[in-house]
């Protein structure tokens, strides 16, 4: 599992510097497009060449590891096609146009409801038909014909799961950006500033701060995934009163650490089971 780490570590490195540093929309999409069509190749291959040790192994990676690459070309590619139809008129006519799209991206959750439930609530009484290749069974009623054309790296559902992630994600760019347009070009991050100072304060390290954050943006807890490392810097910059500042140097230096990467969290986990025996005393 290790190589399949290293290609999700460099892909959301890559799509990072694609986010905070390109500003134009179908240009970030068709890198972002480039960077996760190599990703998925690679994975295939590594799939192909290596086989699962057991089949928990193989359902894990077809329900999380294979859709967080995949869910990203899907995200990139319906961006491209959104955002290159969206009418370049009034921002009432570009919200109904954005509004629009996200009532469609909703039709794909209504067509999938009882597998989208099935994975929402956490279920598995089902994963070795949704997630073993050459194991379907079409009365679950999968939704793609990969599993058919290219049975070594596809199950009946692991597309699914990719598709609900791309359209949490796309829902929330769209959303941001009707935000945009109603409220005079101003941003969800410029709305936060406008707001009454935080009377909270962070009284831990700079640097356990922006472990905290990562690791935020690693688990897909957030927006499933959506968010981007300078929107979650900036919120957690105007939260606590602090100031970051380059915060990619110092994950950089997190990265670096010999022993104990995740300092931080380790001490969180420690403090909440102490708490929690506390409590159960």
């Amino acid at each position: 599992m290790e190589l399949y780490d290293k290609i999700l570590l460099k892909l959301d490195h890559d799509l990072e510097f694609v986010e905070t540093e390109i500003e134009e929309i179908l240009l970030k999409a068709e890198q972002g497009i480039k960077m996760t069509t190599v990703a998925l190749e690679q994975l295939r291959d590594t799939v192909i060449d290596q086989e699962f040790a057991e089949q928990t192994t193989e359902i894990n990676f077809f329900k999380k590891i294979k859709p967080r690459i995949y869910s990203k070309l899907i995200y990139y590619v319906k961006l491209f096609n959104i955002e290159s139809k969206r009418p370049r008129s009034s921002n009432k006519s570009q919200a109904k146009y954005l509004n629009h799209q996200i009532d469609k991206l909703q039709v794909y959750f209504n067509d999938n409801l009882e597998f989208y439930h099935y994975y929402r609530r956490g279920a598995t009484s089902l994963d070795k038909q949704y997630f073993v290749r050459n194991n379907a069974d079409i009365r679950l009623y999968p939704d793609t014909f990969h599993f058919f054309t290219d049975k070594q790296f596809s199950t009946s559902h692991d597309s699914t799961v990719a598709t609900i992630l791309a359209y949490d994600m796309l829902i929330v760019h769209l959303k941001k950006e009707i935000y945009r347009l109603e409220n005079n070009g101003m941003d969800t991050i410029d709305s936060l500033n406008m707001v009454l100072p935080s009377k909270l304060f962070w009284t831990g390290s700079k640097t356990d701060l922006v472990e905290l954050i990562y690791a935020l943006l690693s688990s897909n807890v957030i927006n499933s995934g959506a968010s981007d490392i300078k929107e979650l810097a900036s919120i957690f910059e105007k939260i606590f009163n602090i100031d970051l500042g380059d915060y990619y140097r110092t994950f950089m230096e997190i990265r670096a650490r010999k022993t104990n990467q995740t300092k931080l969290l380790d001490k969180l986990k420690e403090a909440l089971i102490q708490k929690i025996h506390l409590m159960d005393a």
